[in-house]
């Protein structure tokens, strides 16, 4: 099972910490759209645009309707915050949880038959194998997806909240965030060891085969495919109800709880969160329109 289709909408929010489906790669659009949608009363708009967090650099995902959303917007919202430059306070909270006495060596928490590709990451992820034995097991997947991240040739400084938050900065528009980092964490946390192993072995995936599942959620995403998307970054967690439940439909439910209040006060904001979280039955976009709140697809 692969790390992309499990966790990919939820790990890259984090860059700062780790280096900061399955679908058929399609062939490029000619105008990369993404797909977005508003939420709008008589003095309130709200942009719902679903991202890639970290993208291979050079990526094209602008489109004149996202920069003519943006550009209007007073201020951005992103799943979380992480202050790349000084991720301290973020690395903080990331040890607050991770470290736990009594644990048995990171090793021991994983199939014999994987023992050699878990030892091959640690290895390449220059972190020294005695510290990521202290560490929770999902933790220890945390510290080790930098591996996966520079063997998919992915770029932090070119995911699509980074250069999000570098245009409302440089505007004096402010930033502000859905979760805190302890809470999307904590997420990560309270998982069941079961399924932190499960995690982990994700993160020690052959990134030959996570390069293909990957190059095609990318192309989805630029298309603005929200069933492909639905399919390649969602539909693996129907089987995991625990992560489900954790990752994905408490977490839309809290952002359209967030949406329906947002309404109540003047203005225009840019909400950017993955992709995922907007494609499905359970997406933040189902969950309002089954509350009855009108959502229009704008790209």
């Amino acid at each position: 099972m692969s790390l992309l289709k499990r966790f990919g909408r939820n790990l890259a929010a984090f860059t700062a910490i780790a280096a900061t489906a399955g679908a058929t790669p399609a062939s490029e659009p000619k105008h990369a759209a993404p797909a977005m949608w508003k939420v709008a009363d008589s003095d309130t708009t709200i942009y719902l645009f679903g991202t890639i967090h970290l993208l291979p650099k050079g990526t094209s995902w602008r489109s004149p309707a996202f920069d003519k959303a943006a550009a209007g917007s007073d201020a951005l919202v992103v799943e979380t915050l992480v202050d790349e430059a000084h991720p301290e306070a973020t690395i903080s909270e990331l040890f607050k949880l991770a470290i736990s006495d009594g644990l048995p060596p990171l090793s021991a928490r994983v199939p014999a038959d994987k023992k050699a590709a878990l030892e091959a990451a640690i290895a390449k992820s220059g972190i020294p194998a005695a510290v990521l034995d202290k560490m929770e097991t999902w933790a220890a997947g945390f510290m080790l997806l930098s591996v996966q991240f520079k063997d998919l040739g992915l770029d932090p400084g070119s995911g699509v909240e980074t250069t999000l938050r570098k245009q409302f900065t440089a505007g004096g528009k402010p930033i502000d965030q859905l979760e805190t980092n302890a809470e999307q964490l904590g997420f990560f946390d309270k998982l069941s060891e079961e399924a932190q192993r499960k995690f982990l072995l994700g993160v020690i995936e052959e990134s030959g085969e996570l390069k293909g599942q990957f190059d095609g959620m990318l192309s989805a995403w630029k298309r603005g495919d929200v069933k492909s998307i639905a399919q390649s970054f969602n539909a693996d967690l129907d089987d995991e109800a625990e992560l489900k439940d954790a990752l994905l439909v408490r977490r839309n439910a809290n952002w359209a709880r967030w949406v329906r209040g947002r309404l109540d006060k003047p203005g225009t904001v840019l909400v950017a969160v993955g992709a995922g979280h907007l494609a499905g039955d359970q997406s933040v976009v189902s969950v309002l329109q089954k509350e009855g709140v009108t959502v229009t697809r704008i790209q």
